[in-house]
C-alpha cells in the first residue's frame, strides 16, 4: 500500500488537513521568501517542512501507517514553531510576512497536538495500523 492509498482510507477532513499542511508548510514558507525581512524564516521554515517530509516516508516505509508517523513533525516542526516565534516579532518585519508565519505557526501547532498524542499512543503501545 502507499501513503496516498492509506491516506485515502483515512476520514475526508484527515486528507483535506493532510493537504493544508502541505500548503503551510512548504507554500507559505516559499511565499516569504518575496519579503527580504522574512527570507530567513522562509528558507528555515521549508526546509524543515521537507526534512519533516522525508522522515514521515520513512516511517511510512519503515513500519507503515503507524501513529508513529507524527514524529518527524515532532522533531522538525516543534523547533520550527519556536522559531517562528521570534522571526515574526523581529523589528521591521512587514505585515504580511507576520501574518503568514502566524498562519504557518497555528497551523503546524494544530498538527503538533495530534502528532504528540499519537506517537505518545504508539510508544504506550497502540502499534495497530492507523487505518
Amino acid at each position: 500500500m502507499t501513503f496516498q492509498e492509506a491516506l485515502s482510507a483515512q476520514p475526508q477532513w484527515i486528507v483535506a488537513w493532510v493537504y493544508w499542511l502541505g500548503v503551510a508548510g512548504l507554500v507559505l514558507p516559499l511565499m516569504l521568501m518575496i519579503w527580504p525581512q522574512s527570507r530567513v524564516a522562509g528558507i528555515v521554515a521549508a526546509l524543515a517542512s521537507v526534512a519533516a517530509g522525508m522522515g514521515v516516508t520513512w516511517v511510512f516505509e519503515t513500519y507503515g501507517y503507524v501513529k508513529l508517523i507524527g514524529l518527524p513533525h515532532i522533531i522538525f516542526w516543534g523547533p520550527l514553531v519556536w522559531f517562528l516565534l521570534g522571526q515574526q516579532r523581529k523589528e521591521g518585519m512587514p505585515v504580511w510576512p507576520r501574518r503568514i508565519i502566524w498562519v504557518i505557526i497555528v497551523s503546524l501547532s494544530v498538527s503538533l497536538v495530534f502528532d504528540v498524542t499519537d506517537v505518545m499512543r504508539y510508544l504506550l503501545g497502540n502499534r495497530a495500523p492507523a487505518l
